[in-house]
């Protein structure tokens, strides 16, 4: 049985007509006639009622139609994902973030993106803002998420949402009621993002205590907000984060302010390649993008 048979017989058991079938398929009608007779002698099956006024399926014709409907159904999938694999739909495709990105949405997308491209390798990266540019820029990551700004001809930045900042202190060893007690921490000693791994955003910190009226005393230094905050509930420090990080964190030990007097936010972006059209990167800015903040 070869492919060309199940074509004849379909377009035969659609038409239920010979003379139009063998105009579909651009063949005259005794080669027709005689291959759907090499199809039926081959299944041991009679699959058409034959006569001078009509043709009509068998009860073994309409199963079989059914079944070679679906099949080729089947195929056009099957060559539908070989043309994407054969589009670069496939293989790897990496994505970087910061660590202030709450953790649950990066799965999120994952799962999203997983359904939508199996064959594709998906990989995570923990990575400073900085560095994604450079990686993006070097073709090293397919698609960032940073905290703005960026200042790249080579990228294409989507605003994903805004945040604001919050102060992150022990309860057990910080006394504040409210944001109006920000300047009696003046003599505290305070956790920072390291300057050369984050200086925009520390440059931010710095601007935030200024307005309240004091500079900081920056004792300890981290690369990660996790970190960070782990410092603070150890009682090292206290700390300003985004708010993004207060909304998701819920251990008990741990308090946070809401620095709403003063007008500063950072954008949170997601970065792509100017260059980059891919269906992979198009499905995941969108499905970010519909995700509230």
């Amino acid at each position: 049985m070869e492919l060309r048979h199940l074509k004849y017989f379909l377009a035969v058991a659609e038409e239920l007509n010979f003379t139009k079938a063998s105009e579909k398929l651009f063949i005259s009608q005794p080669p027709l006639s005689r291959q759907i007779a090499e199809l039926e002698e081959e299944l041991q099956a009679k699959l058409f009622i034959r006569n001078n006024k009509k043709v009509e399926l068998t009860e073994a014709g309409k199963y079989f139609k059914e079944e070679v409907t679906a099949l080729f159904q089947h195929l056009e999938r099957i060559s539908v994902k070989t043309k994407k694999i054969a589009e670069n739909v496939s293989g790897e495709f990496r994505i970087a973030y910061i660590s202030s990105i709450y953790s649950s949405v990066i799965s999120d997308l994952i799962k999203h993106l997983k359904a939508q491209f199996p064959y594709v390798n998906f990989k995570l990266f923990e990575v400073s803002t900085t560095k994604q540019i450079d990686a993006l820029e070097q073709g090293k990551i397919e698609m960032g998420i940073i905290r703005s700004p960026i200042h790249s001809p080579k990228i294409k930045s989507y605003l994903w949402f805004k945040d604001g900042f919050s102060l992150v202190y022990n309860k057990n060893t910080v006394q504040i009621k409210s944001e109006n007690d920000i300047l009696n921490l003046k003599d505290e000693t305070f956790v920072f993002f390291n300057k050369d791994y984050a200086p925009h955003y520390h440059q931010v910190l710095l601007e935030l205590c200024a307005f309240y009226g004091f500079k900081p005393k920056i004792i300890h230094e981290a690369n990660n907000i996790n970190s960070i905050v782990q410092l603070v509930k150890n009682g090292l420090g206290i700390s300003i984060v985004p708010s993004n990080i207060a909304k998701n964190n819920q251990d008990i030990e741990i308090g946070f302010i809401e620095l709403k007097k003063v007008n500063l936010y950072t954008n949170v972006s997601l970065i792509t390649s100017k260059d980059d059209h891919s269906e992979i990167t198009q499905s995941a800015v969108e499905f970010l993008l519909s995700q509230s903040r």
